[in-house]
């Protein structure tokens, strides 16, 4: 797919993404995770994993080991409890943001101890080195119709910080709302959809599309008439 600025994208759409379903946990993979593997979708940059996950009451992934990996989770929808082998027990709710250094090693666990079914994206993102020490941090974040930084190197305007010079941001624009997407120069963006319809320079967008274009690629993202809810990655 090419756009009008003349910079090839990469379209991953919604109903190609990888699928795993289980009685407790409906899953999409933008790229090859676990049992799943394509060489043509192994990631994208620095960029390894994006997961919707919607996981049942009562359930949820039981301890399990990270090394050498950053992994940011965006709670979408109800509760989930994060337990960890670094003494944290802490649950994170719809419109937090929890961001954790596997570093040289951790175990963890993600419970949905609510009374409903709740909503996340997962994140993994290469570590920008290797032999540091585990990390854990969450945060709240009001989710504005402009740009809300979730990640950012400078921790500017409340972000947090992982180990690699990435940018995340988050924006619920209102219907026709255009958000402008210029990025650094010699960056890579990836623009994945939370929910809600919109155009990405023209190109329409919906729930779980996601693509990757180099900086300058594409310049602005105007909502559709329900509005939409979408992430932002800038990408070295």
């Amino acid at each position: 797919m090419v756009f009008p600025s003349g910079q090839a994208a990469v379209f991953r759409p919604a109903a190609e993404r990888f699928h795993t379903r289980l009685s407790w946990l409906d899953s999409w993979h933008t790229f090859s995770f676990a049992g799943h593997h394509d060489p043509s979708w192994m990631g994208f940059r620095s960029l390894r994993v994006i997961n919707d996950d919607r996981i049942e009451a009562g359930r949820g992934f039981g301890l399990h080991p990270h090394r050498e990996m950053e992994i940011i989770t965006v709670m979408v929808e109800g509760r989930i409890r994060h337990s960890d082998s670094m003494g944290h027990s802490q649950l994170l709710h719809a419109g937090e943001v929890q961001r954790m250094s596997a570093g040289t090693g951790l175990s963890h666990s993600e419970i949905n101890d609510g009374s409903e079914p709740c909503r996340l994206l997962q994140i993994w993102i290469e570590p920008g080195s290797s032999g540091e020490a585990p990390a854990y941090e969450q945060k709240p974040f009001a989710i504005r119709p402009s740009w809300t930084p979730l990640i950012a190197p400078d921790r500017l305007h409340g972000a947090m910080a992982v180990n690699r010079a990435v940018r995340l941001w988050r924006a619920q624009p209102v219907a026709d709302q255009t958000l402008s997407c210029l990025l650094s120069p010699g960056t890579h963006g990836w623009i994945q959809m939370v929910d809600g319809f919109g155009q990405a320079d023209g190109h329409a967008l919906e729930r779980g599309d996601g693509f990757g274009f180099a900086a300058g690629g594409v310049n602005q993202f105007t909502a559709g008439p329900g509005g939409a809810d979408l992430l932002l990655f800038e990408l070295g």
